[in-house]
């Protein structure tokens, strides 16, 4: 396996970020049309807080993109020869570090139906199900939350 950095995304890896997302199997079949038309924009990626994984070639192998004001894991994306490598946890990690030094004190995200297992296998609980928005959305998603306080005894959750 090659090696993998994690670095900040700039607004001119905005194309290369549209690409890992369009390329993800992920979002074929039943799934594809939520992809329609999607692009991150460089203004996406400078509004939120945005990280690449490369691999030591340069290649973007993973990225994802939180939004500090929303308190909202926005993407989250492994490229398809990544998966299995423990790179999808090692960027929620990630991103669960730069929401606890932004204070954010818990961190949400709508899954794709298939990655709540992976969600909760990082930590995140589920809290509800977001509804279909058809005809983009024809599918129910499930909504999922990382606590990032200390409970009573110091513990903390994540």
């Amino acid at each position: 396996m090659r090696e993998m950095r994690i670095r900040p995304a700039r607004a001119a890896d905005a194309g290369a970020i549209t690409e890992l997302v369009h390329a993800s199997s992920a979002y074929q079949g039943g799934y594809a049309s939520i992809l329609d038309g999607y692009e991150v924009t460089g203004a996406q990626v400078e509004a939120t807080v945005t990280f690449l994984a490369e691999d030591d070639a340069g290649d973007v192998v993973g990225c994802y993109s939180l939004v500090p004001g929303d308190a909202e894991l926005d993407l989250l994306f492994v490229a398809d020869a990544a998966q299995g490598t423990g790179l999808g946890a090692r960027l929620v990690r990630h991103m669960l570090e730069r929401a606890r030094e932004l204070g954010l004190t818990s961190v949400r995200v709508v899954s794709h139906p298939p990655a709540e297992g992976f969600y909760r296998r990082t930590g995140a609980v589920r809290v509800g199900t977001v509804p279909a928005k058809p005809p983009k959305v024809p599918y129910e998603r499930p909504e999922l939350r990382w606590n990032l306080v200390a409970d009573r005894t110091g513990d903390v959750f994540v």
